[in-house]
């Protein structure tokens, strides 16, 4: 039986807060990467304020005025045969004040095979999930600090079974100008289903980032830094498959340090000509990194590398990511400037 609700602030007031990550709640997509930018400097990077609009997907208060008029479209062939992307715009109604951001991200799981509890043919069914956005960010008068947030709407079809969902993302951002320094907080996907598939309420993966980021004086590079899934400690866990048999068939499981448990929230990506026509862009995510690795076998988990190339009023950008030797993705970007009164 539907839920009524009759508003979506009094229910997300009520929501208890949740500490998640894979496999422990629904719309998990919600945390995928939002572009290729994002994905080439490791994935959840939240301290860019410029031109590019699909950031404000993951972090609403990179909203600004020089998203005026840009449109992005971004596509992926993810792992398995999944394909998802995300498209974004923004407009601004005030130059100081008014920027207001909508998204839309997509997944497409593709066409599987139905069988009954008898294992007969049922035909075939497909599953797909939509959210879309509706962003604005705000500077606090005579200080170097932005507030910013998302309201989504959440569609979910699985095989016969669907689900709706409301959820808010919040953040904050510091920008010091003069050094070039830029440090954020995200809080995503504080939320509630409406609707949910089979009558069970499941929480939405609720994530807490915090991110920093600089340009370097001398040179043409912007680090990043990422701590992600702040809300959790530890993410790791032990790895069934690397548990280890002694001669009389006793069982180990592998052992996960403290160390490791915090290198786990970290990544680290890097952008060479920043501000240039041609972009260079470099990350690695550490809990990607362990989770995927084959014991005895470098296969370069967690690394990812992509460029950006800016053509009149069009950014193109490419991304490679790596995850197993079986399986790795890719990740294609455009943007577009709609404004033709404005110069390049």
């Amino acid at each position: 039986m539907i839920k009524r609700i009759s508003t979506l602030c009094i229910m997300l007031m009520a929501l208890p807060v949740f500490a998640q990550l894979g496999g422990e709640s629904t719309y998990q997509f919600l945390n995928l990467v939002s572009s290729p930018r994002q994905a080439a400097l490791g994935g959840k990077i939240i301290t860019n304020f410029d031109h590019d609009v699909t950031e404000a997907l993951y972090n609403p208060t990179s909203i600004n005025y020089q998203m005026d008029n840009q449109l992005a479209i971004n596509v992926s062939n993810y792992l398995g045969g999944i394909t998802y992307g995300t498209a974004a715009y923004a407009y601004t109604w005030d130059r100081h004040l008014q920027t207001f951001h909508v998204g839309v991200t997509y997944i497409n799981y593709g066409s599987f095979d139905g069988y009954d509890v008898n294992g007969n043919s049922t035909g075939s069914f497909n599953g797909n999930e939509t959210a879309v956005s509706f962003g604005y960010n705000y500077n606090i008068p005579s200080t170097d600090f932005y507030v910013g947030a998302n309201l989504k709407f959440i569609t979910s079809l699985l095989e016969q079974y669907n689900s709706i969902g409301g959820a808010f993302d919040f953040g904050a951002m510091y920008i010091n100008e003069k050094l070039d320094f830029h440090a954020a907080l995200t809080v995503r996907n504080v939320g509630t289903q409406f609707k949910t598939y089979a009558g069970r309420q499941e929480p939405l993966p609720f994530e807490i980032n915090f991110g920093m980021s600089q340009t370097l004086e001398n040179v043409p590079l912007r680090w990043h830094l990422t701590l992600e899934n702040l809300q959790k400690w530890p993410i790791g866990v032990s790895n069934p498959a690397r548990a280890t048999t002694d001669l009389d068939g006793n069982q180990t499981e592998e052992k996960v340090s403290f160390f490791s448990k915090g290198l786990r929230h970290l990544i680290l990506g890097a952008e060479l000509f920043p501000e240039g026509g041609f972009n260079v862009r470099l990350g690695y995510n550490f809990r990607r990194a362990e989770e995927l690795r084959i014991v005895d076998q470098r296969n370069f988990s967690g690394l990812s590398i992509g460029v950006g190339i800016k053509l009149n009023r069009m950014r193109f950008s490419y991304t490679h990511a790596r995850f197993t030797s079986a399986s790795n993705t890719s990740f294609f970007g455009l943007q577009i400037d709609l404004d033709r009164r404005r110069r390049w």
